[in-house]
């Protein structure tokens, strides 16, 4: 892997830099997340204001300007030109029995808002009270079952729209 990087600010400009020119930059830290750099005889002061680490985006102030700035190494490219990316999560519109069971409670109605975490069903099975939370904030399209019923291995439980 190089050390290139591609850099992105306020998700309009893109800028490929590579380590060598990258290293020389004049820059001084003053203090806690603040800078004086000094670029080609013009000065800047600039300060971290935000950082988020794992999706590698930062909001950076330069001379009172703020700037939200993405970076990516070849790594990152790699893995994104792969299909993959960090934070993506699948999104989960139908909850499915995992067994063969009996449910034994709904918590909540059609058309209901729910948040990530909130009880949604329980289902027993081998003599055990499974409680199946939502997976993600939404909304409950659809409930397939009733309290009482059996179910079979698989089957739709609840669905989101």
């Amino acid at each position: 892997m190089g050390s290139n990087y591609k850099v992105t600010v306020n998700d309009a400009f893109h800028f490929d830099f590579e380590k060598e020119s990258v290293t020389p930059l004049d820059a001084i830290p003053t203090g806690i997340n603040e800078f004086h750099i000094l670029h080609q005889n013009l000065p800047y002061k600039a300060e971290i204001v935000s950082s988020d680490f794992i999706h590698k985006r930062y909001t950076v102030k330069i001379n009172n300007t703020n700037y939200t700035v993405s970076i990516a190494n070849s790594l990152d490219m790699l893995i994104k030109e792969m299909g993959f990316e960090v934070g993506l999560t699948k999104q989960v519109n139908a909850i499915r029995a995992p067994m063969p069971g009996m449910i034994l409670e709904i918590s909540v109605v059609v058309g209901q808002a729910v948040k990530e975490n909130d009880n949604l069903i329980i289902l027993s099975a081998m003599k055990m009270e499974n409680s199946f939370l939502s997976p993600r904030d939404g909304v409950i399209k659809s409930i397939s079952v009733s309290a009482g019923d059996a179910v079979e291995k698989d089957q739709l439980l609840i669905e989101f729209e």
